[in-house]
């Protein structure tokens, strides 16, 4: 019974937090327009280390050994500075609807890493149902790019590594320092690395700036950089990093969706295709790891 009930809240976490990034590219998206992408990249960190500093004040939270914080600095270079850097660079130039489907290989890096990290060893059918869904993934943006992967494809393929080595390091971290803890040091770690180019980029005139500009630096910067690794650390701390992991195939689906409601994006067929069947990997891959 305590397996099932501890299955089932890894799970609502983790949904929770893909819930929550699963908005950042339209958010981002939306951010750019009026934003440099360095600054919508960087200075969400900097927001949300704000919130990292006043939560760990009040709960009084001990400070990390000295091997933490090299950990900390190593989950902040991959979701505090590469993903967010990347995925902002590249929203400038394609639409979050093609950016959500190239997302979908997060689960993969994800896997990799906590294979490497945390000495976690799926099944083969986990592996089968993992790839191909990447596979297609990869076919989907090889065909839209006209035979090549545009230079946006790039910057995505790049954020979806770094932020999967975050995920992974951050989820062995959680399990030592607390999920919102782990998050809150690896944001206040980065700010150093930070606060440059953030005040180099910054908007000299905010009276240029759209209120929904704004709107879109806020959510990433509150939600996607903060709010929702409290969830999604807790759910890869809990399920484990790949059995929780796998649900980010769920993400580009309802990316797709919040970017032809926000947006108003039109979405292709193609792309929904794509997400139907990479939500079937995600079924299959489920039923394999729940054997185990």
């Amino acid at each position: 019974m305590s397996i099932v009930l501890n299955n089932t809240k890894s799970l609502a976490f983790g949904f929770l937090g893909i819930l929550g990034f699963s908005l950042t590219l339209p958010a981002t998206r939306l951010a750019v327009v009026d934003l440099d992408p360095t600054f919508v990249g960087l200075g969400r960190g900097i927001v949300a280390a704000g919130f990292a500093a006043v939560g760990l004040i009040i709960a009084r939270s001990s400070f990390p050994n000295r091997r933490q914080w090299f950990r900390l600095a190593a989950t902040a270079m991959g979701v505090v500075i590469g993903f967010p850097l990347l995925s902002a660079m590249a929203m400038e130039t394609v639409p979050a609807s093609h950016g959500a489907v190239i997302v979908g290989l997060t689960p993969l890096t994800t896997a990799l890493f906590g294979v490497w990290l945390a000495r976690e060893r799926p099944s083969p059918l986990y592996w089968a149902a993992t790839i191909i869904g990447s596979a297609v993934i990869t076919t989907f943006a090889l065909v839209t790019g006209a035979g090549s992967l545009q230079i946006a494809d790039m910057l995505l393929l790049g954020a979806i590594v770094s932020v999967g080595f975050g995920y992974a390091e951050g989820a062995r971290l959680s399990k030592e320092l607390g999920a919102w803890q782990t998050i809150s040091w690896a944001l206040l770690v980065s700010v150093p690395a930070l606060l440059y180019p953030v005040i180099l980029t910054a908007p000299t005139n905010l009276d240029a700036v759209s209120g929904m500009s704004l709107l879109g630096f806020g959510y990433v910067s509150v939600v996607s950089m903060y709010l929702a690794f409290f969830a999604w650390y807790k759910g890869l701390a809990m399920g484990g990093i790949a059995r929780i992991g796998q649900l980010q195939l769920l993400q580009p689906f309802i990316t797709m969706i919040a970017a032809s409601q926000i947006l108003h994006e039109v979405l292709q067929i193609s792309q929904i295709i794509v997400a139907i069947f990479v939500l079937g990997c995600v079924i299959v891959a489920r039923r394999s790891l729940s054997t185990l």
